[in-house]
């Protein structure tokens, strides 16, 4: 059951971290009038629309990992502890943290977010878009990289 929850606890981070990638780049680097490569149409997206998925995704995805979080605790953390690795439970120690703030900025995101958009609150939006999408990425990686050192489970 846990290794199912973290799996799906993964997908939907991904889901997030694409629609904020998305959203970021689109906010930060428009698309430009021209030809239609691959990297343009990444950017041009109606960034509006993905605000209300990200705040659902980032409930969804800190929900499933407070579940699985006792798991964490019992299987890899104590692993970790026993290989010396410090290094690798500080950064997922600071994750947890880092999260925390994330939850508590999704009221200001949705905010500015919000339809329609007031052309006043364009910096606030990218900043917060940025800020939320930097929480977003730290959290995945720092996630990948520990489950690549130890996997889940007993």
């Amino acid at each position: 059951m846990t290794t199912a929850l973290l799996i799906i606890h993964g997908l939907c981070a991904v889901f997030m971290l694409g629609a904020l990638t998305h959203q970021a780049l689109s906010v930060w680097w428009p698309a430009t009038a021209g030809t239609g490569s691959l990297f343009r149409s990444f950017r041009a997206v109606r960034a509006a629309a993905y605000a209300n998925t990200v705040v659902i995704l980032y409930i969804v995805t800190a929900t499933l990992g407070a579940i699985i979080y006792p798991a964490y605790r019992i299987a890899v953390r104590v692993f970790l502890e026993d290989l010396r690795l410090s290094a690798a439970n500080g950064v997922f120690e600071l994750k947890e943290h880092v999260v925390a703030v994330g939850l508590g900025l999704l009221p200001a995101y949705w905010y500015y977010w919000r339809q329609p958009l007031a052309a006043g609150d364009a910096t606030a939006r990218k900043a917060v878009t940025a800020l939320l999408a930097a929480i977003v990425w730290y959290g995945f990686l720092v996630g990948h990289i520990l489950n690549s050192i130890r996997g889940f489970g007993p």
